[in-house]
């Protein structure tokens, strides 16, 4: 059976990127298999680490497989690993460096490009305008560049200094046992660079972003549910070092409708019919959310019975056109406070059905004591 990728690293299903990344660190040094000559076991635990962390570090692979699981990563054509080799350190640099010799060597490699930080927020839409579509302005705080340094941190005619901690180098090295790893500088955060005290921005203080609120506008399809998320590519946070922005995640919740019950595709309404409608039989109309339609009641419809109008339901997500359908329960409505005029109707009615002899209007006791009076 395929492995939840949270539980073999360790992780929360709501780990941020840092606490997988470090969990995965911690895996990939215990189970090496240059730490563990010959030992199949922490081979596979290796490898098991290595593919979880590859689906989970990223933000895409991620959603699918919150979403749907080993199957969805299946179904999009992104299985796990086959066979055992060097190769699948290709995109775990950032993490192991040239720690087991599968790096680019020791020299200074620089800062790397990061992707900025995605962002999620709930997006609440009224039944109507999941129903229609709608395009919505989205109001987000994020962290952007500072305009006054462009995001480099410095004030006007500065330049960045050498980190003093790695000498420029951006890597530190830290003993592991036998063994020598290559890490990010805790200074200066792997860049090899720092912005000096006095050589700060003024506006961001050197940080080289800034908290700011913008406007997004953002399509929404029609047909969408209580649940769903959208991705609105690149509208997170800008990346550092020359890397991509982020990611927008929309959390969407619909609100309830007055009269209609969403469930999936197809909506649910009731309405009341009087006894004598659904003694003698009647038609009604019905409000949809497209139009009036008319369902004929039979005479003799019970209360609870349905009536369905097709493609009179939600639209269908995805589907231009297309809809689910309408399902009418109907209630029939007892009479109260009723005058002298309709007690007396009532009342005659009554002596007619008994007069009928169909048993009809016996209760179960009555019909117990009928039954064994004639056997």
């Amino acid at each position: 059976m395929d492995q939840d990728y949270y539980e073999v690293l360790g992780v929360s299903r709501q780990a941020t990127e840092q606490e997988i990344k470090k969990a995965y660190r911690k895996k990939a040094v215990q189970y090496h298999p240059d730490k563990n000559p010959g030992d199949k076991t922490a081979e596979e635990k290796f490898k098991a680490a290595a593919e979880a962390y590859s689906v989970l570090s990223d933000r895409e692979k991620r959603d699918v497989y919150d979403r749907y699981g080993h199957q969805g990563l299946k179904a999009q054509g992104q299985g796990g690993f086959s066979g055992f080799n060097s190769d699948i350190f290709g995109g775990f640099e950032d993490i192991l460096g040239d720690f087991f010799g599968f790096g680019r060597g020791r020299g200074r490699r620089g800062p790397r490009p990061r992707q900025g930080r995605s962002l999620e927020q709930l997006v609440e839409l009224t039944f109507m305008e999941a129903y229609e579509g709608v395009t919505k302005e989205i109001k987000v705080r994020k962290m952007e560049n500072c305009d006054v340094c462009d995001g480099s941190g410095l004030r006007a005619g500065a330049s960045m200094k050498n980190c003093t901690t790695c000498n420029g180098q951006g890597q530190v090295i830290m003993s592991a046992g036998i063994l020598q790893v290559s890490q990010p500088c805790p200074a200066c955060g792997g860049q090899g660079r720092m912005v000096s005290p006095q050589d700060r921005c003024r506006q961001c203080y050197g940080q080289g972003k800034m908290e700011r609120s913008s406007t997004v506008k953002v399509p929404i399809n029609s047909g969408v549910d209580t649940g769903m998320r959208m991705r609105v590519s690149g509208k997170g946070e800008p990346g550092e070092n020359g890397g991509p922005p982020g990611d927008l995640y929309l959390a969407i919740k619909v609100l309830p409708h007055e009269h209609f019950d969403r469930q999936g595709d197809d909506l649910h309404a009731q309405v009341a019919v009087s006894f004598s409608q659904a003694a003698l039989g009647t038609t009604l109309e019905i409000p949809t959310l497209q139009s009036q339609e008319k369902i004929k009641v039979p005479e003799g419809t019970q209360s609870g019975s349905t009536f369905t109008l097709r493609r009179c339901g939600f639209s269908i997500v995805g589907r231009p056109n297309s809809y689910g359908d309408l399902i009418v329960k109907v209630v029939v409505r007892t009479p109260v406070r009723l005058n002298r005029e309709e007690r007396e109707l009532l009342e005659k009615l009554d002596e007619i059905q008994k007069k009928k002899g169909n048993n009809q209007g016996k209760s179960i006791f009555q019909k117990v004591k009928d039954f064994f009076q004639h056997h």
